[in-house]
């Protein structure tokens, strides 16, 4: 059985560029919230810090399949990020479901962000 370095290596070099390119496309869809987290060179506990609750409390929520969608908005927003829904059809363009936080929710979530940068660069020193 061949190694996967030896397939590669068979490959021109034009459509190992294009292999590599798809792989790296398919794992950042796959990121998980450790590999958002660790991304942007934050610790558990600095994430804790951040979000004002324990460390313990930061491991499960990495762990966990199912939240709330507040729950990841707010730890996204504790990363310095923001969350976005999008809906997509195959006969339909895509919509953006940002009703679902509301005018008033974007607005305390900017100021959250930025205050949580402000946290960042104070406490969790990269």
């Amino acid at each position: 059985m061949k190694e996967l370095q030896d397939a590669m290596n068979a490959l021109s070099a034009d459509r190992r560029t294009k292999v590599e390119t798809r792989a790296k496309a398919l794992i950042a869809e796959e990121m998980t919230l450790r590999d958002l987290r660790r991304a942007q060179d934050l610790t558990q506990e600095c994430m804790a810090e951040l979000l004002g609750v324990g460390q313990d409390n930061i491991s499960r929520l990495e762990g966990r399949a199912d939240m709330l969608l507040s729950t990841l908005r707010g730890y996204i927003a504790a990363m310095g990020g923001s969350l976005d829904l999008i809906v997509r059809f195959p006969d339909r363009p895509a919509v953006s479901l940002a009703a679902l936080f509301g005018n008033e929710e974007k607005a305390k979530g900017k100021a959250r962000r930025k205050r949580t940068v402000d946290k960042h660069a104070k406490h969790c020193p990269a």
